[in-house]
């Protein structure tokens, strides 16, 4: 199987970098819009750095699902299902009745309506998909906690009355690794607290393996949600996986469809925990620490440095005229994500997944004569309050 990767374009040919004096867009409203996501920005030929998937899927794992699409025909069973969850629970040093098994993290997120939170709070900027899903459900007013740059949990003015709170770790797009005590620091009587730790395989810490994760730890009310598809290149796929107490698990799961996950999501569970899914999974986390190191060097000799220390397999940036510099990218077929509509950052700020060596070598070429350009250029991107909130009925930037 042909690894999912996009091939560099090359900086000389017809498709390579084009000419640093063409004209520059000016600033796209679309990147403002609060359900936009980083696969807008990453199409067929354009080099991604826009999307926070790992090249793969890795040949084991695609050998797997190959011999199981025979099987297709058959509905999802109950055995597949055991040693999924079985597998997951392993993992973690679990139980089987604290996994729910999910097609794709995000799922997670729509389950915690479920939950009849009164009032929500969200540790922003972080992944839009929550905000956006609680908002939409109802039933729960949604406040919006923005942290100031460099986006410590110690500036969290979380309300008292927030029953619910969402935080990632590592959180998407900042690249900031909160302590496991300053996720524990969340925690009140009658409150829940989730951890989006859809990254978190990919961390590592003083030779430790996710350093910062709570999802081996056993407590009433946190709720660990993850992903299998980033480390794993299986967007396309939807597998994740929740870890809870069994009383919120069986709350999650009352009402849900039968088959929530199919065959091949089973499938793909059960290895990735597994010692050949493990084993890859260091692989990948040593991989990243590698080729992050050489990312922040090369963007150091143009001058750029990242926003904050990254902990993540990409890096938050903040550029003079962000938005032109993307577009310009663009225009030399490649893709970084815009941050401008995640809330408390702005359209200075773009994303930069971590990629191999000779892919950075690429982007860095690149920006050595977009950002001469964008300095030259008429068109500047609007300006935005890094530190505005969003009241509770406003509609979300994040």
């Amino acid at each position: 199987m042909k690894s999912a990767a996009t091939t560099p374009p090359s900086t000389t040919g017809e498709r390579g970098l084009r000419s640093a004096a063409e004209p520059l867009a000016p600033a796209d409203d679309d990147l403002f819009d609060p359900h936009r996501h980083g696969d807008e920005d990453a199409a067929a030929g354009v080099l991604d750095f826009a999307v926070n998937v790992r090249p793969g899927p890795p040949e084991f794992l695609a050998d797997i699902l190959r011999d199981r699409v025979a099987d297709l025909a058959a509905y999802p069973s109950g055995a597949d299902l055991a040693v999924a969850t079985e597998a997951i629970a392993e993992l973690h040093g679990r139980d089987r009745a604290e996994v729910l098994l999910l097609g794709g993290a995000a799922e997670g997120f729509e389950l915690l309506a479920k939950l009849g939170a009164r009032h929500a709070a969200l540790i922003e900027p972080s992944f839009t998909e929550p905000a956006r899903i609680l908002r939409e459900a109802g039933g729960a007013r949604v406040t919006s906690v923005v942290l100031p740059p460099p986006w410590s949990l110690h500036a969290a003015a979380v309300p008292d009355d927030a029953d619910l709170v969402v935080v990632g770790n590592p959180t998407n797009p900042t690249s900031v690794l909160h302590t496991r005590a300053e996720i524990e620091a969340l925690r009140r009587p009658g409150r829940l607290v989730v951890i989006d730790e859809a990254f978190a395989d990919l961390t590592v810490g003083g030779g430790v393996a996710e350093p910062e994760s709570l999802a081996g730890t056993r407590a009433e009310d946190l709720i660990v949600i993850r992903s299998v598809t980033k480390t794993f290149a299986l967007a396309g796929l939807r597998a994740g996986y929740l870890l809870a107490a069994p009383e919120v698990v069986a709350r999650l799961s009352r009402g849900r469809r039968h088959w929530p996950l199919g065959s091949l999501s089973l499938a793909a569970l059960t290895a990735c925990a597994g010692p050949q899914g493990q084993a890859h999974v260091a692989a990948e986390a040593a991989q990243v620490r590698a080729d992050r190191a050489y990312l922040v060097d090369r963007l150091a000799a143009l001058g750029v440095s990242p926003a904050v220390d990254p902990q993540a397999p990409y890096v938050l940036l903040r550029l003079a005229g962000g938005t032109a510099v993307k577009a310009a990218l663009r225009a030399r077929g490649i893709g970084v994500r815009s941050c401008a509509n995640f809330d408390g950052l702005g359209p200075d700020y773009l994303r930069v997944a971590v990629r191999r060596r000779e892919s950075t070598d690429a982007l860095i070429a690149a920006m050595q004569d977009v950002m001469t350009a964008v300095a030259r250029s008429p068109h500047r991107d609007r300006p935005t309050d890094p530190a505005r909130r969003v009241s509770p009925d406003e509609s979300p930037t994040g």
